[in-house]
């Protein structure tokens, strides 16, 4: 059957700068379709997406690899294999979901068929190790070309140490390649930590950079909520500017009036002043004509004394 879909989304496909492993570098220039495949005969996934004739990604999914939601649309994983770092961004936080879940499930299946496998490699060689301990010197049957009935011949001492050669041999051969992929999976470990590393910087980056954008789209707010205060108060200028100009000119005309009420106070009190000064004459008259009054007086109380004195005499 070969290698077959399994699960199939859109997304804008990146990966990350290989110089400066901070940056994320656009792999295509548009929404691209991304897949799982499943191979049966190697009993293996992939993520694979192209791009026109371009293959954009070829990652083969193994139990090691993470799958990080890194915001609400876009995602991210390492392949230590093809030595970069993938982004997906989706259109919806529903598809990157999705392609999460599928991703964990995906993983998890690559994890049993590697300890699937690794059981199958262990039993072979323990049947194979058996098989050199339990073979005597002395003649053994075995089935050659047919069943046991049909044809049956007898090894001697010489085809069982043969035998044991080749089963060392082979165990030797395993336990090489067993070291080789040993020795693989502690390079590729350690290329995972020094990218799980460089993802926990990139992760406070990007934290970082979260928490600036959450402060500048509160500034922004307060801003435009500044400049829609501006606009309300600017359509009311018309009105203030015209209740200004009226006010101008009751200040105007009530200048104009203080101006009159001035004049009229100082007329006013020129005629009091003026009036004091008469009264203050009229006192000063009356009081010469009390002081003659009363010289007047005098002089008929001595009359009258004389002609009192005229008529006792008489």
């Amino acid at each position: 059957m070969g290698e077959q879909p399994i699960f199939t989304t859109r997304a804008h496909v990146f990966q990350i700068d290989p110089t400066t492993k901070k940056n994320w570098v656009p792999a295509s220039k548009q929404a691209v379709t991304v897949s799982y495949f499943y191979d049966s005969a190697r009993n293996s996934y992939r993520i694979i997406s192209v791009d026109g004739t371009k293959v954009i990604i070829n990652s083969t999914i193994t139990p090691n690899m993470n799958f990080t939601k890194t915001s609400q649309k876009f995602g991210q994983w390492a392949d230590s294999r093809a030595n970069t770092v993938f982004g997906l961004g989706f259109a919806s936080e529903q598809q990157l979901s999705k392609f999460a879940e599928k991703f964990l499930e995906v993983k998890e299946a690559a994890k049993l068929a590697r300890e699937k496998s690794q059981d199958k490699m262990e039993t072979s060689s323990d049947q194979s190790q058996e098989s050199g301990r339990d073979t005597p010197s002395g003649n053994q049957p075995s089935s050659i070309n047919g069943t046991d009935d049909e044809k049956i011949s007898h090894s001697g001492p010489e085809t069982a140490a043969l035998k044991a050669e080749s089963s060392a041999e082979s165990r030797k051969t395993q336990a090489t390649r067993s070291l080789e992929e040993n020795n693989q999976l502690r390079s590729k470990i350690a290329e995972l930590e020094l990218q799980c590393k460089e993802l926990s910087v990139e992760r406070e980056r990007n934290a970082q950079l979260t928490v600036r954008i959450q402060e500048l789209e509160a500034d922004l707010q307060d801003k435009q909520q500044e400049l829609e205060n501006l606009r309300k108060q600017a359509e009311i200028i018309p009105q203030l500017m015209a209740e200004c100009e009226s006010l101008s000119g009751k200040l105007q005309a009530a200048e104009l009036s203080s101006s009159g009420l001035r004049e009229r106070v100082e007329l006013l009190q020129g005629e009091a002043q003026h009036r004091q000064q008469q009264q203050n004459s009229l006192k000063t008259e009356l009081k010469l004509l009390m002081e003659q009054l009363d010289g007047k007086i005098d002089e008929l109380h001595e009359v009258r004394q004389g002609i009192s004195k005229l008529g006792i005499d008489n």
